[in-house]
């Protein structure tokens, strides 16, 4: 198969991307499950962006940098704050439709980290209402949406010119999980667009579908990856109850309105720990959490937004009611049970402030790009935003090198010497490969989550993060073992992919002695900027 653009992945950043390319050439969207299944889909609190009377770009720009704890890159986060009005625009007259309030326009919430209300939402479902909007449009543009197909590795070829050598994607091997059939899929400029981490922690907000694909596939190909250490905890997921192995996300939002943290005895802690109290930026009410959990030795503190009263919380958060209600807690009548779960990653595949990689016709953006917006720590509804920025960014940029092409179908033979090809995946034929009966990869799959949750979660140490090295590293020999012997199944390649991400943040965290941001370190518990204000960036 062969397209112009192809996008890996469903979330707002994929679609951002086709919706951009789609009047220049031919669209191809490959996601691993239907095509709602992404993060996106999981944001309930919504957009930052400073159109509030009493806000500013600049004050937008302040709050990200300071949350970010030195790691930002300026010329990002300016980016980023000052485009955020537009996209707000762009969004409600493409038919998203945002809260409003009566008098004074978009309904603007409150959460941590942020000097002014300047989240606008729809209701508690604001990502789910982008992707639905995004979705409708693409199909109504006529890009392709292939769901169940699932990308392997990228296809990269070594371009010679009269000066030098370069490595260009030319498309990537798809994986048909309906099919049970493996195949190359050519196009001109390829997004990754997969998304994040998650489903490496036992604990997570994410989907199961979050397992790191994009992340591996691109450092497998030679791509840099960065920052992979300052994974970030949501401080408040559902306890003890999970829906589909996810945890229940509780938006910070109900924080932002007055809900407010007790122990289990009923006692208020942020004060405790920082002057801003429950609107203290994620990591700190994440490890404030994590201090009083193995203070008191409970298994969970309690969320209180009865303060808030019926109507407010019917009127604001109808989705949060009715899920926290399904899972047996009225939040109306009685505090949430609630712990922190793995979030977000604020590193993954390095990028230009124009999506590009190091290698050509090779992009990347939503939360699997590393663009340097987020420092070591993402401020709080900053993540669409940033995706739908960066996409629309990597789209021009795509675009523009479509139109200097000058061909108007790809030629493999012109874009692929399967000799030189520097990644040829030897599971093109899977005739010959042994069975998977007797496999059982939710079971490895399971101890990679219980490893990197107990040795690489919201508080860290040395001697952890060497055994966890360790143990990772066997895993993944045995896994590699198992991936070039075995039958290619969805279950396999996941694992994969799981492993070397975990990696990648185990690597990422040992290598930073010191402690900023999300990555907390007990045997270095101070910053240093002499050393460590930089990115952490690996490559193979």
């Amino acid at each position: 198969m062969q397209t112009d653009f192809l996008v890996i992945g469903s979330g707002v950043a994929g679609l951002t991307f086709a919706l951009e390319v789609s009047a220049c050439g031919r669209v191809a969207i490959i996601t691993k499950k239907e095509s709602t299944e992404a993060n996106t889909n999981y944001a309930q609190g919504g957009i930052a962006a400073a159109i509030g009377i009493s806000d500013s770009i600049e004050s937008h720009i302040k709050d990200t940098l300071l949350v970010g704890e030195g790691l930002c890159k300026l010329e990002a986060v300016r980016l980023m704050a000052t485009e955020a009005p537009q996209v707000i625009t762009e969004l409600s007259e493409l038919g998203v439709k945002f809260t409003m309030a009566r008098e004074t326009g978009f309904d603007l919430g409150r959460e941590g980290g942020h000097s002014a209300r300047r989240i606008v939402h729809t209701k508690d479902a604001t990502g789910e209402a982008i992707e639905t909007t995004l979705i409708k449009k693409a199909q109504e543009r006529g890009v392709d949406l292939f769901e169940n197909w699932l990308a392997v590795d990228l296809i990269v070829c070594q371009e010679l010119t009269p000066d030098t050598q370069h490595s260009r994607c030319v498309g990537v091997w798809v994986f048909d999980t309906m099919e049970d059939k493996v195949f190359p899929f050519f196009a001109k400029s390829v997004l990754i667009a997969t998304g994040g981490i998650g489903s490496i922690y036992l604990h997570t907000t994410n989907p199961k579908i979050a397992t790191g694909d994009g992340i591996a596939m691109a450092y497998r190909a030679g791509v840099p990856v960065a920052n992979m250490e300052f994974v970030q905890f949501h401080p408040t997921s559902f306890y003890g109850k999970k829906i589909d192995g996810r945890a229940l996300l509780l938006s910070e939002a109900l924080r932002g309105e007055g809900g407010v943290l007790r122990t289990k005895d009923g006692h208020t802690f942020m004060e405790k720990y920082d002057t801003r109290k429950e609107l203290a930026p994620r990591d700190i009410v994440a490890r404030a959490i994590h201090s009083e959990l193995k203070r008191k030795g409970d298994n969970y503190v309690l969320l209180d937004i009865t303060k808030l009263g019926a109507h407010k919380i019917l009127d604001k958060f109808p989705n949060i009611y009715e899920s926290c209600c399904s899972l047996g807690a009225n939040p109306i009548k009685e505090p949430i049970p609630v712990v922190p779960a793995a979030h977000y990653t604020c590193g993954g595949i390095l990028t230009e402030l124009d999506g590009k990689t190091e290698i050509l016709g090779l992009y990347a953006a939503g939360e699997v790009a590393c663009t340097g917006v987020h420092g070591a720590n993402r401020l709080a509804s900053n993540s669409l935003l940033e995706s739908i920025i960066f996409a629309k960014r990597a789209a021009k940029t795509a675009a523009k090198s479509f139109d200097s092409h000058q061909v108007s179908n790809l030629n493999k033979s012109e874009f692929l010497d399967w000799s030189k090809c520097s990644n040829l995946p030897y599971m093109r034929e899977l005739q010959g490969k042994e069975s998977n009966a007797g496999t059982d990869y939710n079971l490895s799959l399971l101890q990679i989550r219980k490893l990197m949750w107990k040795q690489v979660g919201i508080v860290r140490n040395d001697k952890e993060l060497k055994k966890a090295k360790t143990e990772i590293l066997k895993y993944k020999s045995d896994i590699e073992k198992i991936y070039k012997t075995h039958k290619i199944n969805l279950q396999l390649i996941e694992l994969r992919n799981a492993v070397t991400t975990a990696g990648l943040v185990i690597e990422c965290a040992i290598m930073r002695k010191e402690s900023r941001g999300l990555h907390f370190n007990l045997d270095h518990p101070e910053k240093d900027d002499l050393h460590f204000k930089k990115d952490t960036i690996l490559k193979i």
